[in-house]
């Protein structure tokens, strides 16, 4: 949706929530867990053109962030991609791509919500993996943890385009994440299974639709004001599942509907 059908209030309070203003720029890994912490989940490298909240825009500090074409020599993108190196060490934060390739950091509040809509449990896994998922999924249950290569030729995946594909499918299915990077002697990333990190994730039982409510929730508190379509743009959602999760917050009174689609949070000012 265009920026202009947002009201002031929400754009402003957006600004505070979203870290969009220069006296809250993102700067450490500290500053980066607390701003996940107090959103829920948030997207990585995305700027001013996706909906929602970004990490990158975060350390830039301002609503026009815009990602240059050559990354690489940004300062803030680079900044911003040090800094998602950190908190995927630091292992508090829930960072993978997930659904639609959509790469997110969540924070472990939110982690089993994601889990309820997106995860696949191990008694359904033969019907809903590939066979080169479940082939590196059998050597990482074996081995616990493994750099990209080594876990490539163990599980036998050695096409490289079929085992991303496959390595994208495990993190979609909450069931992979990556561990560390490494840089030297080559760019790696370490593999390890998500239950290390986040042990209640599978094991808390939630119902599909208090999922959905609780990211709609999330998002609501941070984006103040909820735009046609614009929780399903920025989380993979069904647009029609997250029209069911945000009408439960109206009516439990978190929420308002002033139109059709729009839900604005009830306490915003």
């Amino acid at each position: 949706m265009p920026r202009a059908s947002l009201p002031d209030d929400a754009e402003a309070h957006r600004d505070i929530h979203w870290c969009r203003e220069d006296t809250r720029r993102i700067e450490t890994a500290e500053d980066a867990e607390r701003f996940v912490g107090r959103l829920g989940f948030t997207a990585c490298l995305t700027d001013a053109r996706r909906p929602g909240p970004s990490l990158y825009v975060a350390v830039c500090g301002r609503r026009d962030a815009v990602l240059p074409r050559t990354v690489q020599t940004d300062p803030e993108a680079s900044h911003t991609w040090l800094l998602k190196d950190d908190l995927i060490r630091r292992g508090r934060i829930w960072y993978a791509k997930l659904a639609r390739g959509r790469t997110m950091c969540i924070a472990p509040r939110l982690v089993p919500c994601f889990h309820a809509v997106w995860g696949v449990r191990r008694g359904d896994e033969p019907a809903r993996l590939s066979p080169d998922a479940r082939a590196i999924l059998r050597v990482l249950r074996h081995e616990w943890e493994m750099s990209t290569a080594d876990l490539r030729e163990e599980s036998g995946v050695r096409d490289r385009r079929a085992f991303s594909q496959a390595l994208d499918q495990l993190q979609a299915a909450m069931i992979v994440i990556p561990s560390e990077v490494y840089y030297q002697p080559k760019f790696t990333y370490i593999w390890t299974l998500a239950v290390g990190r986040f042990p209640d994730a599978p094991r808390r039982r939630l119902r599909r639709d208090e999922a959905v409510r609780e990211i709609a929730r999330a998002f609501l508190a941070g984006a103040g004001v909820t735009l046609p379509g614009e929780l399903a743009r920025v989380t993979g959602l069904d647009r029609k599942e997250a029209g069911l999760g945000n009408r439960a917050l109206v009516a439990e009174g978190y929420a308002t509907s002033p139109a059709r689609g729009v839900y604005r949070l009830a306490t915003l000012a």
